[in-house]
């Protein structure tokens, strides 16, 4: 980011809205896709699911709500959409696939819950909204894949049904730094806080349970 830019921006933008009272952690769309190097999806995101893990233990430490996401299709695609027509990667997330398996060292415990869905935000046609403010979440700390979709459709989508919303950065990843440095200026700008793992799991720390 040059310094131009970074000026440019803060003459409009750069407000935080900061950590909520009741957050709850969201790990988007994590599959094994992304990491099997014979998947088109394939981007090389260790180091995503790394930070997002360690995250993970901090709110289940703080006794903060745990959401993972994936997405599922019917075997014959019929629930794809345009989003499906579009996405020719898609097809690994027909139901049965083992691209959409879970990958090593993310398996969803017993009192985490699990949002299938068909489109790029986690709140687009499911349950999540009523869900979270059913039990008074009031705020959302996202990591996920990738960055410039899925993550960034559901930055919006939360900030959009009221949620204060915090990106953790070194807990997203893309197919190429590009788009994942611009998407999270672009969140951090307009629609989130983007946060640091260390500034994450110390608010985390933070937290009574």
């Amino acid at each position: 980011m040059s310094d131009d830019l970074a000026a440019n921006y803060a003459k409009a933008y750069g407000t935080r809205v900061g950590f909520g009272a009741k957050p709850a952690l969201i790990l988007i769309d994590f599959c094994q896709g992304y990491f099997d190097p014979e998947c088109d999806l394939y981007s090389g995101v260790e180091d995503a699911l790394a930070s997002a893990l360690r995250v993970r233990a901090a709110a289940r430490a703080a006794g903060v709500p745990v959401i993972l996401t994936n997405v599922v299709y019917h075997p014959l695609a019929l629930n794809g959409g345009r989003f499906y027509e579009k996405a020719a990667p898609l097809r690994y997330f027909l139901e049965g696939s083992a691209m959409g398996a879970w990958p090593a060292g993310l398996v969803p415990e017993a009192d985490e819950l699990v949002v299938s869905k068909q489109y790029p935000s986690a709140f687009f046609g499911t349950s999540l909204a009523s869900t979270l403010t059913a039990v008074g979440v009031d705020s959302v700390l996202l990591t996920g894949l990738t960055t410039s979709g899925c993550v960034r459709a559901s930055c919006v989508d939360a900030m959009s049904h009221g949620f204060r919303t915090a990106v953790v950065a070194e807990a997203c990843g893309d197919r190429h730094p590009g788009p994942h440095e611009a998407n999270l200026f672009d969140m951090n700008a307009k629609y989130a806080d983007v946060v640091s793992e260390d500034e994450v799991v110390a608010f985390l720390g933070g937290l009574k349970v």
